[in-house]
């Protein structure tokens, strides 16, 4: 091994290291998890996954509705960023750059202290128990990161382009289809991401807006699906659910992983 190397190992060691230690404890039984260094004959088990599965209501329910209201918020954040971020990046300097100190505190503030005022909403408005109206707060929370992240590629593209195709007759909502959408590929995967990861693991706000057993994201759900006790923790269940519940997002990273590392590195190098 190249000495260069050792430091790229021992990162990828440290960054890999709780994911290991959940697929060991999903797999361990109660009584390693107590002695780990204690030799045992039944060490191994399956029982934290079958428990897991033939949970009531089933497991995979609870990842649907993570799903759907990732991809909902995700969609209903893209629909509006979109146009206020191309918006912003035909703004004049000044005025463009108090909009991005706006938006960046507006990112930075934690919506934490929101929650009360949010949860007032949803009493007024009739809006508990429903997967679509829980992706509303979800897709207004993430706005300020995607406008910033698309403004910034927007702003990277030509205005010889944009003139070009005012020029040649196309309309606004046709240069989004034939000439934004595809060069913007790349940032638009990668905001994305961050805002599905977002929604997918937010707690607060689904704990309280959502009551019904059956419509219960997985972050919620978790703290439920072992029947966990004052007196007694289910590691071992907990940790099968974690690994099951980070399955997807794996996949979802792998799958579009040239994008979302094209999109996150672009603008750092011109020319």
């Amino acid at each position: 091994m190249k000495l260069r190397t050792v430091p790229i190992f021992i990162l990828l060691l440290w960054s890999s290291a709780p994911l290991l230690w959940q697929l060991y404890t999903s797999f361990s039984t109660d009584q390693a998890l107590v002695t780990p260094f204690a030799e045992l004959a039944g060490r191994w088990t399956l029982q934290h996954y079958r428990s897991v599965i033939s949970s009531n209501p089933p497991f995979f329910l609870y990842l649907w509705n993570s799903f759907f209201v990732g991809a909902l918020s995700t969609l209903l954040t893209l629909l509006v960023a979109l146009p206020a971020a191309y918006s912003l990046s035909k703004m004049p300097t000044a005025k463009s750059n108090i909009v991005r100190m706006v938006l960046i505190g507006c990112a930075l503030f934690p919506y934490v202290l929101l929650f009360l005022a949010l949860l007032e909403i949803a009493r007024t408005l009739s809006l508990g128990n429903s997967l679509f109206a829980l992706a509303l707060p979800y897709a207004a929370l993430s706005q300020p990161l995607a406008i910033l992240l698309l403004g910034s590629a927007f702003a990277a593209i030509p205005s010889e382009l944009d003139d070009a195709a005012r020029v040649e007759g196309l309309s606004l909502l046709n240069r989004f289809r034939w000439i934004y959408i595809p060069l913007l590929a790349p940032a638009l995967a990668s905001t994305a991401i961050l805002i599905f990861l977002f929604s997918w693991n937010e707690y607060p706000i689904a704990l309280t807006w959502i009551s019904d057993q059956s419509k219960l994201t997985l972050p919620v759900a978790m703290a439920r699906i072992a029947g966990s006790s004052i007196h007694s923790v289910p590691y071992g269940a907990y940790a099968a659910v974690t690994v099951l519940g980070a399955i997807p997002l794996i996949l979802l990273v792998i799958i579009f992983q040239k994008p979302i590392v094209s999109g996150l590195t672009s603008g750092a190098v011109k020319g």
